[in-house]
């Protein structure tokens, strides 16, 4: 496993490697053997059904829990053993953004950056950066518990990348929207992509949200790699995701079931 990453290293530095990783609680794997690297820049759907491991997974790349075994590199730095400068190169958003509704935009953001080591002399411009970035000028100066749903998102995603990370990891960050603001936070995560550089690894439950905005997707299925492939293959083998989903799930559950 060490030697892989050693080889990997001499080209350019994946943004995450993720090598034999697993978490198991008592006699329950949750995560069992995940290996995968994202590149640079990459926009790349972490889908699987409930249960499927993707949110431990997401917490162990970001160092929120120990896993049970195996490496994870964020930006050539190992999450467990290099935590700091790890921690430094992503950027979490969970699936509900720890908000305080007393702070407004302005204030919260000057918290985390200040939690994140931004250097005094660069933070205020951090902090207009992203407000500007994820539209929050207008109510940068409101307390969070006056601001809609749309806009504790955007909230939620500004603190994931007030000290410019490379790597951003999302979890549901279109949950409980509407419409309107589910296409709105779907443009602001291509922008930051594009604009920023940042690689995104996106869970959602929302298909049509992965076919939109990622380049490829890996599945998780009961805690192991389902699937790992490019949307551009997906997409010339005319098939729908929701259809490869159904598929994959399908494939698996037999595969269960002639183990068992």
């Amino acid at each position: 496993m060490s030697e892989r990453i050693t080889q990997q290293a001499e080209g350019p530095t994946p943004a995450i490697v993720v090598s034999g990783l697993a978490k198991r609680y008592g006699d329950f794997d949750a995560v069992r053997g995940l290996s995968f690297e994202v590149g640079a820049g990459e926009v790349v759907g972490f889908l699987g059904p409930n249960g499927a491991g993707k949110t431990t997974t997401m917490r162990m790349l970001t160092g929120f829990i120990p896993a049970t075994d195996g490496e994870v590199r964020i930006a050539g730095h190992d999450i467990f053993s290099d935590a700091l400068e790890a921690r430094r190169a992503v950027g979490y958003l969970p699936e509900s953004p720890p908000l305080y509704p007393e702070m407004t935009p302005r204030s919260y953001l000057d918290f985390v950056a200040r939690l994140k080591d931004v250097p005094r002399a660069t933070r205020r411009g951090a902090i207009e950066r992203a407000l500007e970035r994820c539209g929050l000028e207008e109510v940068r100066d409101r307390e969070v518990r006056q601001l809609s749903k749309g806009y504790r998102q955007r909230l939620g995603l500004a603190q994931a990348i007030v000290h410019d990370p490379r790597v951003l990891i999302l979890d549901e960050p279109t949950v409980g929207l509407d419409p309107i603001q589910i296409r709105e936070i779907r443009g602001l995560i291509l922008d930051l992509a594009a604009t920023g550089g940042q690689t995104v690894l996106l869970s959602t439950h929302i298909l049509p949200e992965v076919e939109a905005i990622c380049q490829r997707v890996i599945l998780l299925d009961r805690g192991r790699k389902a699937l790992d492939q490019s949307m551009a293959e997906l997409m010339a083998e005319g098939r729908s995701l929701e259809e490869v989903f159904a598929r994959v799930m399908a494939r698996d559950e037999a595969e269960e079931g002639e183990a068992a």
